[in-house]
């Protein structure tokens, strides 16, 4: 049983584990996404989410104790400019973790894990989404209430003059090629 066990060991020594955490924080940091095991995403998920909160408050301290833990000079210079002022305003939950298949050579599940205010892809798609339902429900809305009106009378006047429909396409079709000389000049 595995009573009060938080973190997963992932089969490595302490000083193995936080070295690998940390180089792939680093990684997740510089690049936005990376993929990875399930198992992993899911442990650095819990390494780098407290960073990127310490990383809100841009101070001499929250630098050197975010330092500590990434080990690249890089990695948190790019916490601090790029990454802490687009996710100032949101309160948790700074990474996306996507489920991709299985790995060919040793079938294991592999993930995508991501920052989630850096992915321009999934922005852009909620927005068109939020805009696309709104707009149908005010163009259904409209277009029944007026339609039945304005195809009744339209339905009953072409039904009586059937014949007459008949003898318009003949015509319509000498026409069109007269129509056409001009544009294609």
């Amino acid at each position: 049983m595995r009573h009060n066990r938080s973190i997963n060991h992932l089969g490595r020594k302490s000083g193995h584990r936080k070295a690998m955490l940390a180089n792939m924080a680093c990684s997740l940091i510089m690049h936005k996404r990376i993929e990875t095991t399930v198992a992993k995403a899911k442990a650095l998920r819990m390494y780098v989410e407290p960073l990127i909160t310490k990383s809100k408050d841009d101070s001499t301290h929250s630098r050197r104790t975010v330092f500590s833990y990434l080990k690249q000079k890089e990695a948190v210079t790019e916490l601090f400019r790029t990454v802490a002022p687009k996710i100032g305003d949101r309160p948790g939950g700074y990474t996306r973790i996507v489920k991709t298949g299985f790995r060919a050579g040793d079938a294991a599940d592999m993930a995508i894990i991501e920052l989630v205010d850096f992915n321009e892809a999934a922005l852009a798609a909620t927005k068109k989404e939020a805009k696309k339902p709104a707009t149908r429900r005010s163009r259904k809305s409209a277009p029944k209430a007026e339609a039945p009106k304005a195809e009744a009378p339209a339905k009953e006047a072409p039904a009586k003059e059937a014949p007459k429909a008949a003898e318009a396409p003949v015509e319509a079709p000498a026409e069109e090629p007269a129509a056409e000389a001009p544009a294609a000049e």
